[in-house]
């Protein structure tokens, strides 16, 4: 039970007991107060545990209770009452706790004229006792103040989060724009320089050097997952992102650069959520980018499979790798991962048995 409810049930009945109290008090003096009296006063109370979340309905109960209370001949102020109309305009429901309270007032003297059976001048004096107005309109204006200061303390902290969240956004760019102008001019020369020994050295038709080949791949390398990184930096979250929707363009643009690439999708096409439909596409990207680059494959096949409470994705190709090579895993490898990993997934990725190397990814769906 959380602590707003027990707090809501501890009023409740401290409320009831004080009005039952009240009554039994007024019963030794004279007065008549019989099971439904006592029913009555009870139940005014005890509504109150539900005046957070039905405050219209309590705010109408425990009016109907002091009504019908006062009709008995229990002179019982309006407690109960009291409490509901703080609650409801806490809630907001400004009208609703105006119109119920003049209607209380107006009632509460004709009830009394029921049980006193005599003078009008009695029964207003007896109605204004039971709710005063001045009570009631504390009671108002308290569930006004505190509804100000929460809705105040609300956009405060909505305030502070965008405040953060435009901060992150500001030192992520300002990282991307470190990192450009740091490290993409000297990465771009080492690329450029390494491209020109290796061809100017196979034009000579001398050997090239191992290291030189290295230094190559590694700088192509290097800027690729420069890119990657810069956009990922600049992603606001509020430009379009690719995702499950960009995933046949993304085929067909590798079926175009040369590799022989199938695409299957079976099952429902569910709303993802948005991390899975992107993480999927990143997925395929590194796979197939990979195969273009290391695999020497001549086919390559894509399959998602939506099913009840996940989504499976495999990407296998005809390429060199066998289980008798173990591969290193490189940083594309270790990312896609590192992304299924942190949605609560499973990638296996090796070679296949008959050749060629296979991506298997589950990722759990919740549709909920």
């Amino acid at each position: 039970m959380s602590r707003a409810r027990v707090i809501d049930c501890a009023i409740a009945v401290a409320v009831a007991a004080v009005l039952l109290v009240t009554g039994l008090a007024q019963e030794h003096a004279g007065s008549r107060l019989d099971v439904l009296g006592y029913g009555l006063l009870v139940v005014s109370g005890l509504t109150l545990v539900e005046r957070r979340r039905a405050p219209v309905v309590v705010l109408i109960v425990t009016g109907l209770c002091a009504v019908c209370y006062q009709a008995l001949d229990v002179d019982v102020p309006a407690v109960a009452f009291l409490f509901a109309v703080y609650s409801a305009v806490r809630a907001g429901h400004h009208v609703v706790a105006v119109l119920a309270s003049v209607a209380l007032i107006a009632a509460l003297p004709l009830a009394a004229m029921v049980s006193l059976h005599d003078t009008a001048a009695a029964a207003l004096a007896r109605g204004r006792d039971a709710l005063e107005i001045a009570w009631l309109i504390a009671a108002g204006a308290a569930g006004e103040a505190l509804r100000q200061a929460e809705r105040r303390a609300d956009e405060a902290e909505r305030t502070k989060e965008e405040t953060a969240r435009r901060r992150a956004d500001e030192e992520r760019l300002h990282i991307a724009r470190e990192l450009h102008d740091s490290l993409t001019h000297q990465i771009s020369v080492i690329k450029v320089q390494s491209e020109a020994a290796v061809h100017v050295a196979r034009k000579r038709g001398d050997e090239v050097p191992a290291a030189l080949l290295a230094i190559r791949a590694a700088g192509r390398e290097a800027a690729r997952e420069l890119r990657a990184t810069l956009e990922a930096l600049r992603d606001d979250d509020t430009s379009p992102r690719p995702g499950l929707a960009h995933v046949p363009a993304l085929v067909e643009r590798v079926r175009s650069a040369g590799l022989d690439t199938t695409l299957t999708i079976a099952g429902a096409h569910p709303n993802v959520p948005i991390a899975v439909d992107r993480t999927v596409y990143r997925i395929v990207q590194e796979s197939l980018t990979n195969v273009t680059r290391h695999a020497a494959a001549a086919t390559a096949t894509v399959r998602i499979d939506y099913g009840a409470d996940s989504l499976v994705v495999d990407v296998e190709d005809d390429g060199t790798a066998s289980p008798a090579a173990v591969p290193v895993p490189g940083v594309g490898l270790l990312g896609m991962r590192e992304r299924v990993t942190a949605l609560g997934g499973h990638l296996h990725a090796a070679p296949r048995a008959r050749g060629g190397f296979a991506v298997h990814v589950e990722l759990p769906v919740d549709r909920t």
